[in-house]
């Protein structure tokens, strides 16, 4: 890896930490459809707007289908479970969970798209994996009531996002490649698609909703525009860079940023172990995205 790729990778965790602490403040105020929609709608306009200034073609050459499609299972579907995750489970969960994509990818790829598993790669995922858990204890960790299905929620994410990577490689990057902006672009296009008719039923029979907030309007910007449109360039353009597993690994860097905002914003506090568990992320990032020692001699 590049030192660009690097530095686009941590970027990508700072932004996507954020977003956990934006539905956090949307989804229990307007529910988890609204908030999943309004952040792909969003996104979506943001990524048009940078099309339009950068005038940036439209040919996606013959591969929109497979973009819409890679839309719903990369946005669409994981964004919904999210929010749902975000009405059911204590701070801190979501990103625990969401730090499990390397490994829900390194088995999808081992079972699906015959991509080979080193034993460090695993022992990397597995640290990875211990370090989230020391770090991110913010908030009640008390299981109860529908805690379950919330876990439920973000596991079927994660397993949207393991799919996707390889999905896109398979698609996208084998087939001649694609601009990581249309390929974003297009993504969203398809999970607003795939969540309008969510939408449309939740308001005509769902409960009513003050929409007059101040603070969740401008958290669903802030999760559309930033986390979603943005967002999505840098992580189409990692795939294409440094490949899908490595990209995933993000989702390892992504809890302490979460933690982080939430002290920052919302003063919350970090637990005493925070600054141990950052180091053990750091040394599983670099398990699994350095070289194996057969592949770089």
């Amino acid at each position: 890896m590049k030192a660009i790729d690097y530095l686009r990778l941590i970027s990508l965790a700072a932004i996507w930490g954020a977003s956990f602490l934006f539905m956090r403040i949307a989804s229990p105020a307007i529910g988890a459809i609204n908030t999943a929609f309004f952040r792909v709608f969003f996104g979506l306009i943001g990524l048009a707007i940078i099309i339009f200034f950068i005038r940036k073609s439209l040919d996606f050459k013959e591969k929109l289908g497979k973009v819409l499609i890679l839309g719903t299972i990369n946005s669409g579907i994981p964004f919904l479970m999210y929010s749902i995750a975000a009405t059911l489970l204590p701070a801190g969960y979501s990103a625990i969970l969401n730090a499990t994509t390397p490994l829900m990818g390194a088995m999808i790829g081992f079972y699906f798209f015959s991509e080979s598993l080193s034993l460090r790669k695993m022992s990397g995922i597995t640290l990875g994996i211990v370090g989230i858990t020391v770090i991110t204890t913010v908030g009640d960790s008390n299981v109860a009531g529908n805690i379950f299905i919330g876990i439920t929620a973000c596991i079927v994410a994660t397993i949207g996002y393991g799919f996707a990577g390889f999905l896109t490689r398979r698609w996208i990057t084998q087939q001649g490649g694609l601009d990581s902006t249309l390929v974003a672009f297009g993504s969203q296009l398809g999970a607003t698609i795939f969540l309008a008719p969510f939408l449309i039923w939740n308001i005509s029979s769902g409960p009513n909703i003050d929409w007059l907030q101040g603070d969740v309007w401008i958290s669903l910007l802030a999760v559309g525009f930033v986390c979603t449109s943005l967002a999505y360039i840098l992580y189409f353009r990692l795939i294409a860079d440094i490949g899908p597993l490595r990209s995933l690994t993000v989702t390892f860097l992504v809890p302490p940023f979460a933690v982080l905002w939430g002290f920052l914003v919302l003063g919350e506090t970090i637990s005493s172990g925070f600054l141990l568990g950052s180091l053990i992320v750091l040394v599983s990032v670099w398990l699994i995205v350095s070289p194996d020692a057969q592949k770089a001699a």
